[in-house]
């Protein structure tokens, strides 16, 4: 194989490793149950809640954020883990996440 070959192979491997990645389904999971199925658009992706999981089986390349778990705290109350199955937010990043969090009194409201 020539070097420009063994770099288009490279290449691709980067790519569809990358792919790979961002497809990772993201589960969460909330500090209180919901009352019903809810679907909340965040990060680009569809989460399907019900009691006290939210998963997103089509995530985008940005579904697993930080900002993502904030605006679903805001939609859907506060959030104890956030996490594909590789990796997780931290705890710092949660407490981020669950800063303006929806609290259950104003869930129950609605």
């Amino acid at each position: 194989m020539t070097r420009p070959t063994l770099a288009a192979f490279a290449a691709l491997f980067a790519l569809a490793a990358a792919s790979a990645a961002a497809a990772e389904p993201v589960t969460v999971t909330l500090q209180t149950p919901l009352a019903a199925k809810v679907r909340v658009i965040a990060g680009g992706a569809a989460f399907q809640c019900e009691a006290a999981v939210c998963v997103a089986a089509q995530p985008g390349s940005r579904t697993f954020a930080a900002a993502t778990c904030h605006d679903l705290a805001k939609a859907v109350g506060p959030i104890t883990a956030f996490q594909v199955p590789s990796k997780a937010l931290d705890a710092r990043k949660l407490d981020q996440c669950n800063a303006g969090a929806t609290s259950p009194a104003q869930l129950a409201n609605r």
